[in-house]
């Protein structure tokens, strides 16, 4: 071996990984040893530069027939790296084979086979190699994990003194930096015994000394172990909790605010993630990796931050030149990082040819990058291109097999063994930053079971994924009740009896509805053949309708919500907001007659789409409610925090199918003869009849190709975007009944009385438009009239903070001095975020000399932002609120839910 190896060697060994990569690439360049490739490889795979690392690993295995036992144990090293530790198990053998005695091929011997769920085996290689090295202190570190596992927890307590020990009386001289890097072994898992034995005050008293002793740089790594380890075992809240405390005196930290967001992502909390993420990049302003995370976690809430955010991120990675912080490899691979978080903007805005060039533009110079294989395999799918998908599932396959079979199975192509199934188990099983298990992982091999029929299997793999799922998901099935219950009352008849001029007359809007898993999908796909109409997939422009309803009652200060507040809304807002939602759907598809937006929870929310469009054709979609049930339960919807929670636990599918039950006959009763019930079943019997019903209902003629709906070109982005490719198969009826022996919490659910929380808090207003009429009264200069209609509103909500501020500028226009700023501070206590309105009662109590309360009013208005002071307090009160029908419609459709 040459003194050159020797030395890479041991900067691998004391994981110095920038000078590794930069010596070893440039002995490869100089001499082409082969030897050198895995080095580079792995080189690259610690330093997170995974494509990198692919590349020069395909290179090492090309050449791997010339490689000696070392040149094999490192390559072994890179696949270990990269999980693929059969792959690695198979080079260490050939390197043992070569070198009988080769104390660290055995060792990662071991390792492969602890991490393949081999603990006997691996203990033997771990002892085998110390009876070689007995103080190779990283193989009793190894050899502590083992046991830790297996929760022999005294047994690691005494190998790690043995570790000291060693360390203490190490053969040769180690630097301070190997003897560090040692020490730290010993210590890392010493803090994950202190995890596990539930010893947490040991672990952070620790941890505060290592921050009292060390440099922040050095800290944060432990820091980092700690919160990871913590979400391993599933305590994701005290990994939150302590990164929270971190923050408080190290504000400035971007590497916490990193860890924290990841943190929360794994949990579902967007909004805080990307709020953390901003943060971060306010700090660090020209790091094109802060402007990838900022936009893949803005994707999910924020679109177009997201794309800004990707541009930024592009445009920083071209300014990166080679140099001394950044390799050219390293430069390609941030352009690459950078290019994929732009394809996803343009994926995720089905700008598909724009998001398929720069997916295949990555894949020319990084032909396994993984995450742009991942995302157009799944555009393919989406697109219904599923050889295509298949294709480079099978690639990601090749240096992913957990994610290449789990992505496989997805597209319904199934391992043809099950020790394949049995290995992606204990893999799902691995403890991760999501926690003890990986639920999707664990969802595809409930179906995979399901395909060889066994289904005991299979239940028990789908309860397993629905317990780890649900554990992000504080649903609350008393609350949906309660909702269900308040949308009932609101939306009875009597609301559009007294409300007859809401609304527009268009017949654009189809709404297909149900439980999901019902069969909303294929009716779409059915409908979406017709040429007059178009499928526009699931929307949210309807709840979204509602969530701006919430925000403005909330910046009106009302102290209600949605649905109680329908009954304010003017026939003049309910119209702008109907043709607000028309413009969307007609950008879908200018041309159509019918735009069909299904999204299965729309069934919530018929009484309001009906208050907008009272001419919208509804068609409800029926199915078994038990095979309802137990698709949900075998679906990964990855819905942590979002309004799929329900269909993790089978009691809670259970009430909400009561839920729905009981509001699809109140919306019958309400609205009789108008919404068409389509049975599941039906269409699977009689594909034609069903169809030439529904297309009857909406009022088109009939057209055959409707019957051809599996060859539809059209992108499907649901669950069900692999069944919809298929012909009507009737295997999926009462599919429930393989099932029959798991059913009891189902049924306990669904038979539960149903009830709700009173509603007596429900006010009614016998007219709408109190406080917009009195707007435009004020407006007018009729301030008698205005302060009768705001009062009118107090009378009947006394709490109306809008309403008390108006009141008050009113008595100040009238020299009711006193009385108007006691009507003014009311309404700021009611709606503190009104910072417009804390302006104009500053101005009142400088105009009547209150210093004392003007003083402390401009002090708490100082922390916000600098106050421009304003002339006239009906001026800025005119700026603020009364543009207001565009003010309130802007409300209404805005989805940037940091608008407030």
């Amino acid at each position: 071996m040459s003194p050159l190896l020797v030395l890479l060697r041991q900067l691998a060994e004391q994981q110095q990984f920038l000078a590794l990569q930069a010596q070893a690439e440039e002995a490869w360049f100089n001499e082409r040893d082969v030897a050198y490739l895995p080095l580079i490889a792995l080189a690259h795979a610690h330093l997170d530069h995974k494509a990198i690392a692919e590349n020069w690993l395909q290179l090492a295995q090309q050449q791997q027939a010339k490689f000696d036992a070392y040149a094999l144990t490192d390559l072994a090293a890179v696949l270990i790296l990269m999980m693929r530790f059969e792959a690695a198990e198979e080079l260490l053998i050939k390197a043992l084979e070569m070198q009988p005695n080769h104390t660290l091929a055995i060792a990662r011997q071991g390792y492969c086979a602890m991490m393949l769920g081999e603990p006997e085996k691996a203990q033997q290689y771990y002892e085998q190699a110390l009876m070689l090295e007995p103080y190779r202190v990283s193989i009793l570190v190894n050899l502590a994990l083992l046991h830790l596992n297996n929760q022999n927890y005294d047994l690691v307590e005494q190998i790690l003194e043995n570790a000291a020990q060693q360390l203490e009386q190490q053969p040769i001289d180690l630097s301070e930096a190997q003897e560090n890097l040692y020490l730290n072994l010993i210590r890392s898992v010493q803090l994950r015994l202190w995890i596990v034995t539930e010893q947490s005050e040991l672990a952070e008293g620790w941890l505060r000394l290592q921050q009292d002793q060390s440099e922040e740089s050095n800290w944060f790594p432990w820091v980092k172990q700690y919160v990871n380890q913590l979400a391993e075992i599933d305590q994701h809240i005290s990994a939150t909790e302590y990164l929270r405390e971190q923050l408080k005196s190290h504000q400035e930290n971007s590497s916490l605010c990193i860890l924290l967001a990841e943190l929360q992502l794994v949990q579902g909390h967007f909004m805080q993630a990307i709020n953390l993420l901003r943060r971060a990049v306010r700090w660090d302003k020209d790091n094109p990796s802060l402007w990838i995370q900022l936009s893949g976690a803005s994707l999910r809430r924020l679109d177009k931050q997201a794309r800004k955010a990707a541009e930024k991120a592009v445009a920083l990675t071209h300014q990166l030149e080679e140099n001394d912080d950044y390799s050219a490899q390293t430069v390609a691979h941030l352009r690459a990082q950078a290019k994929n978080a732009l394809a996803q903007v343009e994926n995720h805005e089905e700008n598909v040819e724009q998001s398929e060039k720069l997916f295949k533009e990555i894949l020319i110079d990084f032909p396994y990058f993984t995450p742009a294989l991942q995302s157009l395999a799944q555009q393919y799918m989406h697109q219904g291109k599923i050889d295509d998908a298949i294709g480079l599932f099978e690639r990601i396959k090749e240096v992913d097999p957990l994610r290449g079979y789990s992505a496989l199975i997805n597209a319904r192509q199934f391992p043809e063994d099950e020790e394949t199934l049995h290995k992606m188990e204990f893999a799902a099983q691995r403890p991760s930053l999501e926690g003890k298990m990986r639920s999707g992982i664990l969802f595809q091999l409930a179906s995979a079971w399901e395909k060889r029929k066994n289904y005991d299997k299979a239940f028990e793999l789908a309860q397993q994924a629905n317990r780890a799922s649900r554990k992000f998901l504080p649903y609350d099935g008393q609350k949906h009740r309660n909702n269900c219950a308040r949308i009932r009352a609101r939306f009875s008849k009597a609301l559009y009896e007294h409300r007859t001029a809401c609304g527009v007359n268009s017949t654009l809007p189809v709404y297909v509805l149900g439980m999901p898993r019902s069969g909303t999908t294929l009716i779409e796909q059915i409908l979406s053949g017709h040429s007059d109409i178009f499928g526009a997939g699931e929307l949210g422009v309807i709840p979204q309708v509602a969530q701006g309803l919430r925000r403005w009652e909330k910046h009106a200060g009302s102290g209600r919500s949605y649905p109680d507040c329908v009954d304010d809304l003017t026939p003049h807002i309910t119209q702008g907001i109907a043709n607000n939602v028309l413009k969307e759907l007609q950008e879908y598809a200018p041309d159509a007659k019918h735009v069909v937006d299904k999204l299965p929870h729309n069934f919530e929310n018929i009484g309001l789409i009906k208050f907008l469009f009272p001419k919208a054709k509804i068609i409800s979609v029926r199915r078994d409610p038990r095979d309802i049930a137990m698709s949900n339960f075998f679906t990964d919807y990855q819905a942590k925090h979002g309004g799929m929670g329900f269909a993790y636990d089978l009691e809670d599918i259970g009430q909400q199918l009561a839920d729905h039950n009981l509001l699809m006959h109140h919306w019958h009763q309400t609205f009789p003869g108008e919404i068409l019930e389509i049975n599941y079943e039906d269409v699977v019997e009689d594909l034609e009849g069903s169809a030439r019903k529904m297309l009857n209902y909406i009022g088109v003629d009939w057209q055959p190709e409707v019957l051809k709906f599996n060859e539809l070109e059209r992108t499907v982005k649901t669950a069900s975007v692999w069944q919809v490719r298929q012909p009507i198969y009737k295997t999926s009826k009462a599919k429930w009944m393989r099932y029959q022996q798991y059913l009891a919490p189902l049924i306990k659910g669904t038979n539960a009385k149903i009830e709700s929380n009173p509603i007596s808090d429900m006010l009614s207003l016998p007219e709408p438009g109190f406080l917009t009429k009195g707007v435009d009264l004020y407006r007018q200069g009729d301030l008698d009239g205005a302060e009768l209609s705001f009062k009118k509103m107090l009378h009947h909500n006394p709490n109306h903070a809008a309403c008390t501020y108006m009141i008050g500028l009113i008595y100040l226009q009238k020299e009711h001095t006193q009385a108007g700023i006691e009507f003014i501070e009311k309404a700021v206590e009611k709606a503190p975020w009104h910072q417009e309105w804390k302006q104009n009662l500053l101005k009142a109590y400088e105009f009547t000399g209150e210093v004392n309360k003007a003083q402390a009013l401009q002090s708490k208005l100082d922390k916000k932002h600098k106050v421009s002071k304003v002339k006239e307090a009906s001026d800025e009160t005119q700026k603020e609120l009364f543009d207001f029908d565009d003010k309130m419609l802007q409300f209404m459709t805005s989805n940037d839910s940091a608008s407030l």
